[in-house]
């Protein structure tokens, strides 16, 4: 059997990609497309097969709870050995996203949706304006609430540390370390399968010392990327962000160094990318701009050598390439074997809103329902088999390429008019605007 690893490096934008990972072998697809700007529906892509709306994976409902079987349960019934690391609090246990590894692990930060540990993270979010005495109430709910209390006031001290830099408590890394550790400490087999999520190019942007040259501690809060940005300087901002990217490659590069001496395919990419006040926007929550949904995407099955690969694929083909490279078929599945096929292809981009918390944090901040209703837009967008992009903003609607409006918004609907959309939004309670419900129902989704 064909051994596989699946590596995400969260939040990595493909220009810094680029510029910091030239050593990286394999087939690298200068035109790979996401099908999402955040992370938990391009997991579900990645995981599903198939596009996040098809799998019920919306803003407002981010479990994996789908019906259909999934990448890692496919590989396990085929015989596969099936280990999971995960550096992001989504991709865990609580949303449904370790359904068939034999093994999964979390890194610190990975741990914040672990129901025994206080959510320090919503916690700030939601009580940022409100002065230090929050946190005296957060350590009140260490204690009063059902949790975990030492493990509690650990992640909170930890969250903190790794805000201000501080790595001889937070830790070195996001759990990039962590994995070069289980990577060279497992004996693996001839039949694996491993995933790993990376976090180390995702906010706060807090490098290790050695590769620190600006003094920015935090990317921007989501409250700053409403409205006119953050008040730090956005070229500091950017080279702190990308401090941290040269520190992932270099991890990446001992990491990968062990991969290859175990794995026969390594597919390496990131799920979206990130905002740096392009079109006045920052973060990644607030559109599907070309800087989220245009990302790194490389397949190594051997050798030193570097293949520029040109046509245009998308992350909805990862699914696809990993099961036949296993020998294992889906044929509920979008996508196709990047191996085996070089053609260009057209692919959707999705964007369900704000998650139900985000749109919380802006009421509770005083925003009026005007801006709430702003922000939770659903868009669409989609990249056309020349490499032409474009996609609704929420300033209407943006092309990038040579190709018109007209024809991408041909390919959203052609698209669109095929989607099985799994309406778990309204058909199990979730709380969907009646706003958000008519624009889905515009588009064909409800």
């Amino acid at each position: 059997m064909t051994n596989i690893a699946l590596v995400v490096m969260d939040t990595l934008r493909k220009d810094s990609f680029d510029e910091h990972f030239d050593w990286l072998p394999g087939a690298r697809y200068e035109n790979a497309w996401s099908p999402g700007g955040w992370t938990v529906p391009v997991h579900a892509t990645l995981f599903g097969g198939l596009y996040s709306s098809e799998l019920g994976v919306y803003a407002k409902t981010t479990a994996l709870d789908c019906e259909k079987p999934v990448l890692a349960e496919h590989l396990s019934r085929a015989g596969y050995t099936t280990r999971g690391f995960s550096a992001n609090a989504n991709i865990a246990d609580a949303f449904q996203f370790t359904r068939g590894f034999d093994e999964f692990h979390h890194s610190w930060r990975g741990r914040r949706r672990d129901p025994d540990i206080v959510d320090w993270a919503e916690f700030i979010s939601e009580t940022r304006g409100e002065g230090p005495t929050r946190f005296l109430r957060a350590v009140r709910r260490c204690f009063a609430d059902d949790v975990d209390t030492v493990e509690s006031l650990k992640f909170g001290v930890r969250m903190k540390a790794r805000d201000l830099g501080i790595a001889s408590i937070a830790g070195e890394d996001d759990g990039a370390s962590e994995v070069l550790d289980l990577v060279e400490s497992t004996d693996f087999g001839d039949d694996e399968f491993l995933f790993v999520n990376l976090m180390e190019a995702h906010g706060p942007y807090n490098a290790p010392e050695e590769y620190r040259t600006v003094d920015v501690s935090a990317n921007p809060s989501f409250e700053e990327t409403v409205g006119d940005g953050p008040e730090a300087d956005p070229a500091d901002v950017r080279q702190a962000y990308e401090d941290c990217v040269r520190y992932l490659s270099d991890v990446y590069r001992d990491i990968f160094a062990e991969l290859r001496e175990e794995f026969d395919v390594v597919v390496t990419l990131s799920d979206h990318g990130e905002m740096f006040g392009e079109d006045d926007v920052w973060g990644h929550n607030h559109g599907l701009y070309p800087e989220l949904t245009h990302v790194p995407l490389t397949v190594w099955d051997g050798g030193d050598a570097v293949e520029t690969r040109e046509e245009t694929v998308g992350l909805l083909d990862v699914y696809r390439t990993v099961l036949s490279a296993a020998g294992v078929a889906d044929d509920e599945a979008r996508g196709r074997d990047l191996r085996a096929d070089r053609g260009s292809r057209s692919y959707l981009t999705e964007r369900h809103g704000l998650r139900s918390e985000r749109i919380s944090h802006l009421r509770n901040q005083g925003y009026d329902e005007a801006t709430v209703e702003r922000y939770d837009a659903p868009l669409n967008g989609a990249v056309v088999e020349d490499g032409s992009y474009g996609c609704e903003t929420l300033d209407g609607f943006r092309t990038w390429g040579d190709t018109d409006e007209a024809t991408v918004r041909a390919a959203i609907d052609e698209v669109v008019d095929t989607l099985a959309v799994r309406d778990v939004a309204l058909g199990e309670g979730q709380d969907l605007p009646s706003d958000v419900e008519e624009r889905l129902s515009e588009l064909g989704y409800v």
